[in-house]
């Protein structure tokens, strides 16, 4: 049986997927099976998959598109044979030594559940980003922690890890429960919060893995109009894993800024704190979220009541403050626009408006 299996996500790159398998092939450990698996690409990537001969490449075909968590959930579940299961993409490069040294390290440190790299971005062309200004510029360069400071990172700053450069125990993977199928965007980020909950990670320090940074933001995590909506809708799955798979002292190792709030308290409370103390919007709508659900029962209220001194009616003037939806930035502009309509060159300008829709109207039929 090989050692590692490699998984190999596939979609529409057929200018850059020889380059991704060459850089698994051409690894100098050579032990693993190559899974590429094909989510129904519409340009020449299956062609290009089926050139290959060497035997460790294992080519998979999905018949429709279903993204890419489906078949590396699926591979690694019931085809994947390797002890360790490492994840590529193919837009991304993988340096020559990158196996030998992540195998390495998880032989040597048997409490690591996963192990990643550092990161060179690339562009289209192969070449270094140099733009400093970019998002993805310094984000995945991040030094090690223990599993509960990753914990708190990632509450607070949300994922720093680059998906195609780790290596995680396939024992583990198993035990975390796979990909979530329902996310878009924070799948890897929802993986990598069950994972620290049960085991710890590391980084190595050195930039084994090229990261490709494709034009007009046409990565999976660009700034798009879509990306933003999945990612506002995400956060709260994500974050409810703090609640289903945290205890009372697992929370104040997570969240160790809370233990001087009660020498006695409700950690799901605290925990909702910690949200509404940010100063992200969606984080801070989980925390109020939390609290709804938590004073829904009358016990847990009364216990909050009494350790907390929080009860209904501060709950209520907290929602009129809390404004996930940027209500109060629409209320404003809403405002202007009704005294704008008050002026006298508004009401004069009144039958062009009309006339200009009615022109639209006519030349769209």
């Amino acid at each position: 049986m090989p050692q590692v299996s490699v998984l190999l996500s596939s979609f529409n790159h057929a200018r850059f997927l020889p380059e991704a398998i060459e850089s698994v092939l051409q690894q100098t450990f050579s032990d693993f099976e190559l899974y590429i698996i094909d989510d129904a690409s519409q340009d020449e990537s299956w062609e290009i998959i089926c050139r290959y001969k060497d035997p460790r490449v294992i080519p998979i075909r999905n018949s429709q598109r279903m993204r890419g968590a489906y078949g590396l959930n699926e591979v690694a579940k019931y085809h994947a044979r390797g002890e360790f299961i490492a994840i590529h993409h193919s837009d991304d490069v993988w340096e020559r030594e990158k196996l030998e040294k992540q195998i390495a390290f998880l032989k040597n440190h048997s409490t690591v559940a996963a192990v990643f790299t550092l990161v060179d971005l690339i562009d289209e062309e192969g070449v270094p980003l140099v733009n400093k200004k970019h998002f993805y510029y310094s984000l995945f360069n991040q030094p090690n922690r223990s599993r509960y400071e990753w914990l708190n990172h990632f509450f607070f700053y949300g994922n720093c890890l680059c998906h195609p450069s780790v290596i995680i125990r396939k024992s583990e993977l198993l035990l975390a429960g796979r990909y979530d199928r329902r996310l878009g965007q924070l799948t890897d980020l929802d993986l990598w919060v069950r994972l620290c909950f049960q085991s710890e990670i590391w980084v190595l320090q050195e930039k084994l893995t090229k990261f490709r940074i494709l034009d007009q933001q046409a990565n999976q995590s660009g700034l798009k109009k879509e990306t933003h909506c999945r990612i506002r809708n995400e956060w709260p799955l994500v974050l409810n894993n703090y609640l289903q798979r945290c205890d009372e002292e697992t929370f104040f190792q997570i969240f160790p800024q809370m233990l001087n709030r009660s020498t006695d308290s409700h950690w799901p409370f605290l925990l909702a704190i910690a949200g509404l103390e940010s100063d992200d919007e969606m984080k801070k709508s989980f925390g109020l979220n939390l609290i709804y659900s938590l004073l829904s029962d009358s016990m847990t209220a009364r216990l909050i009541l009494e350790k907390h001194s929080f009860d209904y009616p501060d709950l209520i003037a907290l929602s009129g403050e809390v404004d996930p939806f940027h209500g109060k930035e629409i209320f404003r502009l809403h405002s202007e626009l009704m005294e704008i309509k008050r002026v006298w060159w508004w009401k004069l300008c009144a039958p062009f408006r009309v006339s200009s829709k009615l022109i639209s109207m006519l030349k769209s039929k």
